[in-house]
């Protein structure tokens, strides 16, 4: 290659030239948006021609933009999508020379450039093979040069993706599955891939090029208004970093937003959310025409040409009744058409229902029509709204789709006012798969399949549609979310006892589950605290579910097999105290035959035993993987350091602690080689391997006895672990927390520790008790995602409960050592 004049790169990056007139545009103080694309793409068109001109092309030679430049969409740090397009008469070293002018400076000013040199044929071969070629030369733009080459290359490539759409566009809908897969959905990541992930640039790109093809066309409503929303986003991304970036991480979002002119991160999430929500929607509505489409084409006669073209009368359009004003017809739930919206209230939830019933699509035609022309319901709801509600809920995951479609023309708000603060709502705690709104979707499907468990399955669906309506204000969502399903309830027509209900519920949606994973199921207060709340059996087993539901629809970290018995366990209880039966007193509980077993060893030996179980089954094999509901039991001799000692054993073999009970135990002393009776402490944990199969029960043992006697350190040992993971660069996680818990236990003091989980975060709690003359009667710990919440039972030496003042100064002793 030839490589350029100095001159050139030097001139172009002069004060007076284009690298100094693009700094000057990017750096002004106007936001991001078309005008500032627009103004770039002129400046770099007006630099290209330039750089052609000054290197006297031969005659039948083109510079022409492609892709995301061909469109004039040119973001502060994209490529530069360049072809240069010649007829073939001119020598091929005048051609390169030519490039290597065009190249170089581009180059030089540091600007990523995606360049090729073809002549129409090359090109049209290339598009052939390759399908983001000839995407790219659909936005085709001549910028110096032969203007007349440039122009018929670019209708050829049309006229060649409208002849090759019904082999083309199948190839290109793959395209997109496999973007999604890898990228995920743009509407409900906290670290989105503005152009790669489902919903993002590449979609709209895709649209466009449907619509190119002339066999569909995407809905355009708001599209327009989405794709610069998006565009915008990427700007301000760029600016905000200084990099060609497209994902937009967390710790770029107040940046962006405040480049964007938006109050936070979290109204920028919103508004990129809702385009991506459009951007979808317009997705599964164009795709779904393109299949019709080719499906209603492979379909025709074979022999329709031989007789000439001549067919029969039209075939009627085939519909189907679904409900009453609605039809299936093409494979869609579309309006009767005698149907009247106008005088016809409740047939927007009519329709959907009976779409969500039957499994289709509700035609997006018909959702346009109803949202312009459907009366409004009246408040209360007729019975029949309420009814066909319950209707599209209850048909489980079919009624996603449906309830997008009424949610992307605005029918969703106009029903249940409040919807509007959760509708595209980020939830910021990485445990949580989907955003506000569709959660409370989700949720209501998982709680679809559970109906058969409650004795009112609508009060049920209701309440999982409603359940975190609070998150949209400030506080505490379900003290909020109680007020709100309260008025939503009455506005869509259950009797006051009925709206009592669903309101009660939304209220205690994440007592169970924060009760069974958090507290002592042994103590009566526990038991007692939470019939209290429910009140009746009935409420009772609606939480049940609702609980369940709730979780499924969080995400894989928020349900598990452990959590689920807990909460039975839990639920088993509390409708023994609804049922006026007696709780049994956890103090008079003798220890079980196998605690005593491993006592009495432990006396007699004066070292630790250890058993590991699965509930109600024999003592494991090591080498078999672990059984839901592991228990570990150690018997030793009472003495100072067990709790921190046994917690970070466990966390050196990686086993996670779910749950841990601590009863001294006093034996006869008989049984022990002392000339007393023997104090032995009985530790009853509930574990899970971290990775794998539990280790063996002798390898335990052995590590716990040299923790006990000072030979191993275990704080050392957990700081290697912790520094050879070094940490993701990302938001800095809060500062611990302790505070007490008021009266929720007659037996013992609560103190409830709220941290950043880790590797031994017990045996920092454990230690930190070991200097503060308490005793921990139990321990319970709830982890989600990063953040865990360790609940501790303590008491004074001698069994009682610590004064107000005291369990203050030990919670705040606690708080400062794990800092």
């Amino acid at each position: 290659m030839t490589t350029p004049e100095p001159q050139d790169a030097t001139e172009a990056q002069g004060p007076g030239g284009y690298a100094a007139a693009r700094l000057r545009l990017l750096q002004e103080r106007a936001p991001s948006g078309p005008d500032r694309r627009t103004a770039l793409a002129a400046l770099t068109d007006d630099w290209l021609a330039a750089l052609f001109a000054a290197a006297a092309p031969p005659k039948g030679v083109a510079l022409v933009a492609v892709g995301g430049y061909g469109r004039a969409e040119l973001s502060p740090r994209s490529d530069l999508d360049l072809l240069l397009l010649h007829d073939g008469t001119a020598p091929q070293e005048a051609v390169a020379a030519l490039a290597d002018r065009l190249w170089y400076p581009v180059w030089d000013l540091g600007i990523a450039l995606d360049h090729s040199v073809r002549t129409p044929a090359q090109a049209r071969a290339t598009a052939a093979d390759d399908l983001k070629v000839q995407l790219g030369l659909l936005d085709a733009r001549p910028l110096a040069g032969d203007t007349a080459l440039a122009g018929a290359l670019r209708s050829t490539v049309l006229a060649d993706w409208r002849n090759q759409a019904v082999r083309r566009l199948p190839e290109l809908a793959e395209l997109c599955r496999d973007r999604a897969e890898r990228s995920g959905e743009l509407r409900f990541l906290l670290e989105p891939d503005l152009k790669e992930a489902r919903g993002g640039l590449r979609d709209v790109q895709a649209l466009r090029a449907v619509a190119a093809s002339w066999l569909a066309d995407a809905p355009r409503d708001g599209l327009d208004t989405a794709r610069r929303r998006l565009l915008d986003a990427r700007d301000a991304l760029h600016l905000a970093t200084g990099r060609a970036t497209d994902r937009l991480a967390l710790q770029e979002q107040d940046a962006v937003a405040k480049e964007l002119g938006l109050l936070d991160a979290d109204t920028l999430l919103r508004e990129v959310y809702e385009a991506a929500g459009t951007v979808t929607y317009a997705s599964d509505v164009t795709w779904r025409e393109v299949g019709r489409v080719l499906k209603a084409r492979s379909a025709r006669p074979r022999f329709r040409g031989l007789l000439g073209g001549r067919t029969g009368p039209k075939a009627p359009v085939e519909r189907t009744p679904l409900a009453d004003g609605v039809v299936e017809m093409d494979g869609e739930a579309v309006l009767a058409l005698t149907t009247r919206p106008e005088r016809d209230p409740a047939l927007p939830l009519r329709a959907a229902a009976a779409a969500a019933q039957h499994g289709l699509p509700l035609s997006p035609h018909a959702v346009r029509h109803l949202a312009a022309t459907a009366k409004p319901l009246p408040v209360p709801w007729p019975a029949e709204a309420r009814e066909a509600l319950v209707t599209l809920l209850g048909a489980g995951a079919t009624a996603v789709p449906v309830w997008e479609a009424l949610e992307a023309e605005g029918l969703v708000t106009r029903l249940l006012p409040d919807w509007e603060r959760v509708r595209h709502r980020p939830q910021r705690n990485p445990v949580h798969t989907w955003t506000v709104d569709r959660h409370l979707v989700e949720t209501a499907v998982r709680a679809a399949s559970l109906t058969r468990r409650v004795g009112r399955p609508d009060l049920l669906l209701v309440a999982a549609l409603l359940h975190d309506i609070g998150k949209g204000w400030p506080g505490d969502h379900s003290v909020a979310g109680e007020t709100i399903a309260r008025d939503l309830a009455a506005r869509i027509g259950f009797d006051r006892t009925d709206t009592a209900t669903v309101a009660t519920v939304v209220r205690h949606h994440l007592l169970l589950v924060d009760t069974a994973t958090r507290r002592d199921l042994d103590d009566p207060a526990t038991v007692e605290s939470v019939a209290a709340a429910v009140g009746t059996v009935g409420t009772l087993e609606l939480l049940h579910a609702l609980t369940e539901a709730d979780a499924l629809a969080t995400g894989p970290a928020a349900w598990s097999a452990w959590r689920a018995s807990l909460v039975a366990d839990l639920v088993k209880r509390v409708t023994g105290v609804l049922a006026g039966e007696p709780l049994p007193d956890p103090e008079a509980a003798a220890p079980s035959a196998e605690q005593e077993r491993l006592a009495v060893e432990a006396l007699r030996t004066g070292e630790p035993v250890l058993a590991l179980h699965a509930q109600g089954e024999q003592p494991l094999d090591p080498d078999e993987p672990e059984p839901v509901g592991v228990e570990l039991l150690i018997a030793l001799p009472d003495q100072p350091g067990v709790l921190p000692a046994v917690a970070g054993v466990l966390a050196l073999h990686r086993l996670t602690v779910r749950a841990a009970d601590l009863r001294a135990v006093e034996l006869p002393a008989a049984l022990g080689p002392g000339p007393g009776p023997g104090s032995v402490l009985v530790l009853d944990w509930r574990v899970a391997a971290e990775y794998g199969s539990l280790p063996q029960g002798h390898r335990l043992r052995a590590d716990l006895l040299r923790a006990l006697d000072g030979s191993l350190d275990i704080p050392a040992r957990l700081a290697e672990r912790e520094a050879a993971y070094p940490r993701r660069r990302g938001v800095q996680a809060p500062p611990p927390r302790v505070t007490v818990a008021p009266a929720e236990s007659r037996l013992a003091t609560v103190l409830e520790v709220r941290a950043q989980d880790a590797p031994g975060l017990l045996h920092r709690i454990g230690r930190a008790l070991e200097g503060a003359a308490v005793r921990v009667r139990s321990a319970h710990v709830s982890t989600l995602g990063a953040n865990a919440v360790d609940t501790l039972y303590v008491t004074r030496p001698d069994g009682s409960l610590l004064p107000d003042e005291e369990a203050v100064d030990l919670a705040q002793a606690l708080e400062e050592a794990l800092r």
